[in-house]
């Protein structure tokens, strides 16, 4: 078994293996004990390396991780980008290889500063450290990419009850250590302290988890109030075709009439796919029925208004009608999606640069909370629901979660799966019920423990009904936020550099 400590290509080979079995432990899979075999493979693999050697494998195990976990890249371009499938191959690969990085940045990092050779305790805990701290700069830089974070694979395992406590980031962090530590076991039976110590650390955040796994941090604030979130499963090579208009405003018009009084109607992301002004008329009428049910309705519509220098710009927004007050324009844009990085060079080369409505622009920080039947709701379109600290903000100010999105640009991926796992880790985060309103699914309602409890099929018309229940109280997670972990990351990584240099 030494060729998996040592340099070559078996060893490499293993590490793109162990990256896939990340995503086997994500949704829809989600086999969590994957997690910690991917970990602890790759954790063996970069025992021995020298830094390029460690960078390297790395790299490989990073590949195996988004090649298989994010594969439904291809489907966005080559389907609705119209890139031909050798085009969309490359760029789904170079995408992937880029992301990759990031790993090869872990190996290099660990093999040159951080590794220790007699403190396999310490090596644990500052490998799961530099582990968060390069999940963090993945999730920020040009934007960010969040994506399959080792964390959501104990949605539904026995770790899911430190998520109130330090969110995704901590468990993550308990992942990994749990992982290294299990590898390091072997040699920490030679040293009795340092094993006692470890089993100390297990038992804290396993017992824990399992100990605090039901508490309740949050509580109600007032009675159900009744739902209805309309479905529209409109195709997306017809979404802003002009001639197909006004057969989606007839569509999510009489879904909405022919449906059951609720206390709140949610409509999907861009469900109105004209200017708002535009629509100014449609939206009166939708008003004026809402208002006749009592009721609040919530939509999805372009936005076009001057930003903070007068300058007239395009968003991606939330309007609200009937018994609600608030517009919200999103914050968190899919690069090429939303907008094109470098588009000045890029816009034009191929269609997949020049997709309809690629031109937004960004909304405005610290915009207020939408009001619907007089209750504050913390507004998510699409991307914005897969940051941890920005959901965290807007959660610890609302009573209700709402995320709306259309996942057609998935296709018949594991993507809107995989989307659906970031929401739900968000509602038990915070505490709170979350409404999930999409174009084609998946759309439901979930639990402040993070449990889906109404759910209607994907790929279908249909309108789900339901209760959600406003929360009041943070949960330790909205309170503090990622700043107990940062330390304590931050204290380990310098802790493990020093003494790596004083080795």
């Amino acid at each position: 078994m030494h060729w998996i400590t040592r340099p070559g290509w078996p060893g490499n080979l293993l590490a793109l293996a162990a990256g896939a079995l990340t995503t086997l432990s994500l949704a829809p899979f989600d086999i969590w004990p994957l997690a910690l075999l991917s970990i602890g493979l790759i954790y063996l693999g970069l025992r021995q390396l020298a830094p390029k050697q460690a960078a390297g494998r790395g790299w490989c195990y990073g590949f195996g991780l988004f090649a298989s976990g994010v594969s439904w890249v291809y489907v966005s371009i080559h389907d609705f980008g119209a890139a031909p499938p050798i085009l969309a191959g490359a760029l789904t690969l170079g995408f992937v290889a880029g992301l990759a990085l990031f790993f090869a940045l872990l190996g290099w990092i660990w093999s040159r500063c951080l590794r220790q050779t007699a403190a396999p305790w310490l090596n644990a805990l500052v490998f799961a450290a530099l582990w968060l701290a390069l999940d963090a700069l993945r999730g920020w830089i040009l934007t960010g990419f969040p994506w399959l974070y080792a964390g959501y694979s104990q949605l539904d395992g026995p770790l899911a009850g430190l998520a109130p406590l330090g969110g995704v980031w901590l468990l993550s962090f308990a992942v990994v250590l749990t992982a290294t530590l299990l590898i390091e076991l072997p040699r920490l039976v030679e040293h009795r302290t340092s094993l006692i110590g470890a089993l100390a650390l297990l038992i804290v955040f396993w017992g824990g988890a399992l100990g605090v796994g039901k508490h309740a941090w949050t509580t109600a604030k007032a009675e159900p109030i009744t739902v209805a979130a309309m479905q529209g499963n409109v195709a997306q090579s017809i979404k802003w075709d002009p001639k197909k208009l006004e057969m989606q405003l007839l569509l999510y018009r009489d879904m909405t009439f022919r449906s059951r009084p609720a206390d709140l109607i949610v409509w999907p992301e861009t469900a109105v796919p004209i200017l708002k002004e535009h629509a100014a008329g449609y939206l009166t009428m939708m008003s004026r029925f809402a208002q006749e049910r009592q009721s609040a309705l919530i939509t999805g519509v372009p936005v076009r208004q001057p930003n903070a220098n007068g300058e007239l710009r395009y968003y991606n927004g939330l309007t609200t009608a009937g018994d609600a007050q608030g517009t919200y324009l999103k914050q968190k844009l899919v690069p090429f999606g939303e907008y094109v990085p470098l588009q000045d060079l890029l816009r034009g080369l191929i269609a997949f640069f020049d997709l309809p409505m690629s031109d937004f622009a960004r909304g405005e920080p610290e915009q207020a909370l939408l009001q619907a039947k007089g209750y504050a709701i913390a507004p998510f379109i699409c991307y914005e629901v897969v940051y941890p600290e920005f959901a965290a903000g807007l959660a610890a100010q609302s009573d209700i979660l709402l995320t709306v999105s259309n996942d057609a640009w998935f296709g018949h991926s594991i993507g809107p799966l995989q989307h659906l796992q970031m929401a739900q880790m968000r509602a038990l985060e915070a505490g709170r019920w979350m409404i999930r309103a999409t174009n084609n699914g998946v759309t439901v309602l979930i639990d402040p423990y993070g449990r889906i409890v109404e759910r209607i099929p994907a790929f279908e018309e249909a309108v789900l009904y339901g209760e959600v229940t406003p929360m009041q109280g943070l949960t330790p997670f909205l309170q503090w936020r990622s700043w107990p972990l940062i330390a304590i990351c931050v204290f380990l990584l310098g802790w493990g550099l020093v003494r790596r240099r004083l080795a």
